[in-house]
């Protein structure tokens, strides 16, 4: 007989016996409560028609569904070592705590890395290694174009937006950044009143969506922008045309996390969905993304002013990269995100099968700015699975000038990666709305771990520096980094990537790589 006939039967029969005993004997009543909603659930498992397992296999089946919902948990404190982990490994999330807690990070007894595996990296020490300078460099971004240049740090909070986090971890995220001197930036979700109560200095995002600076009809509201643009705490703006995590599909903030405050700032409706337009409707054209930097720039007060994407078709910013060199605009920074990114809600073909990773991208930008001969004239920043002083210093060798980091800083406030930021559940309060669950993040203690873990990560990338001979990260080069590149054979960055000499696009044969698609290249049109 079925498992589902035998229970058919002993629930008839355990019903009939209870029924009849609860006539003669009053103690049967208290057997009845405690079956009888068991029975009540086998039945109705019996009856549904959505869950074929828990229909054959009434109230048992059940089983499946709960060792289902702590899967990820299982798996992450028990099964994963320290090294296998993803997003992130518990080797990495670690060391973010430690630093965050201002705690021992140090290891004992030797790597628990195989050094000599296909992928494995490292920075070419010196045998005159150096003391690095006690004040960490400061990268100045717009001088010579902008009224206000900003003066950045090395590494600094990446776009998350208020709604995406609650506001107990905007407020602990920009207190932080203002303990550490560092810059926060707001995300594409708009400046909220968190962002400004902490006092720290914000790079404003502005998206497709135009949050915080838009028409009831969606569009782009200049005057709005300029009475936000120019409050004292905003140091740069940033136009989002694309990320790393979902590019071209535009932002998602469920409706569960709309509350009316949110709507308010984003100037959306409550309550619902708010999917950010995949596309900017104040430009259409490279030309026309330059000219929309020209005017961010000046109706914010001469602040610097640039753009972020993650690398898709390369014939599209090299058709930027035209349209620099035809009228001589040129941004303060761009922004490289790889498309290892995160986000709080993306479509698993977008995370994982859409956009350049952060390798090739952060290369690709920085090798077209050389080939035009624009990379002295801005910065470039890169954002993507930022967490220790190396993940900087590679980055930085590679050509970017400075690191955004927004997992990493997540951790430092108290993120476990339960992985349930896109469902407004987060059980430590930093991706969700629910009151219950974020006041037990601590504003005051979580701003302490952030400004900490970011010193002393930019603490670990001038001792790296130190270590190599190096006194400024700008003396960082390809040849720098090695990389194994298979079971004997080791080379240098400078050997795997190809390096584009200066104005080499410009001449009549440009490098056979970019050839096509700087033909293909047109500053009139994406």
């Amino acid at each position: 007989m079925s498992p589902r006939k035998i229970f058919q039967l002993s629930a008839l029969i355990a019903t009939l016996m209870v029924g009849g005993l609860a006539c003669v004997w009053p103690v049967a009543l208290w057997a009845f409560a405690l079956i009888g909603p068991v029975i009540a659930l086998g039945l109705y498992d019996m009856m549904q028609r959505s869950r074929a397992v828990i229909r054959n296999f009434p109230v048992i089946g059940r089983a499946r569904y709960w060792m289902e919902a702590v899967r990820p948990e299982i798996q992450q404190y028990f099964v994963e070592s320290d090294t296998s982990g993803r997003p992130f490994s518990r080797e990495y999330r670690s060391v973010v705590y430690q630093r965050a807690k201002n705690t021992t990070d140090t290891r004992p007894f030797g790597t628990i890395r195989d050094l000599y595996e296909v992928g494995t990296e490292w920075i070419a020490h010196s045998l005159h290694p150096i003391h690095p300078p006690e004040a960490p460099p400061r990268i100045l971004i717009g001088e010579g174009r902008c009224e206000q240049p900003y003066n950045a740090s090395m590494l600094n909070v990446s776009a998350m937006s208020f709604g995406s986090l609650s506001k107990n971890a905007i407020l602990a995220l920009n207190n932080g950044a203002r303990l550490g001197g560092f810059a926060h930036n707001t995300g594409e979700g708009g400046i909220s009143p968190y962002h400004l109560e902490g006092g720290g200095d914000l790079i404003w995002q502005v998206g497709t969506g135009y949050f915080g600076c838009r028409t009831p009809e969606g569009q782009f509201d200049a005057e709005l922008f300029a009475s936000k643009a120019r409050h004292e705490s905003v140091k740069m703006i940033e136009i989002k045309l694309s990320q790393g995590a979902k590019p071209g599909h535009g932002g998602i903030l469920p409706a569960a996390k709309v509350t009316p405050q949110i709507a308010e700032i984003r100037g959306v409706p409550v309550g619902e969905d708010v999917l950010s337009p995949p596309a900017h409707t104040a430009f259409t054209t490279p030309k026309g993304l330059l000219d929309f930097v020209i005017k961010l720039r000046e109706l914010s007060g001469g602040k610097p002013v640039g753009f972020k994407l993650c690398v898709g078709r390369k014939r599209e910013f090299l058709s930027i990269c035209k349209a620099m060199v035809a009228n001589g605009c040129v941004p303060d920074f761009i922004t490289v995100d790889g498309a290892e990114g995160g986000t709080g809600a993306a479509p698993m073909e977008f995370s994982n099968a859409i956009g350049t990773p952060l390798t090739e991208g952060l290369l690709f930008v920085h090798n077209a700015l050389i080939g035009c001969g624009l990379r002295d004239q801005l910065r470039i920043i890169c954002s993507a699975k930022i967490v220790t002083g190396f993940h900087v210093v590679r980055r930085m060798a590679m050509g970017a000038d400075l690191c955004n980091s927004a997992r990493a800083m997540m951790f430092a406030i108290g993120c476990i990666q339960a992985l349930k930021c896109n469902t407004n559940t987060c059980p430590v309060g930093v991706a969700t709305q629910d009151p219950d669950l974020f006041r037990g993040l601590d504003v005051p203690n979580k701003s302490q771990r952030v400004y900490r873990y970011q010193r002393n990560t930019v603490k670990s990338v001038m001792e790296i520096l130190g270590a190599a001979g190096l006194e400024h990260p700008d003396k960082l080069r390809p040849h720098h980094i090695q990389r194994r590149v298979g079971p004997t054979k080791v080379e240098d960055y400078s050997t795997i990537y190809e390096n584009v000499v200066p104005r080499a696009l410009l001449g009549e044969t440009p490098p056979a790589e970019y050839a096509t698609a700087w033909r293909e290249a047109c500053a009139e049109e994406f």
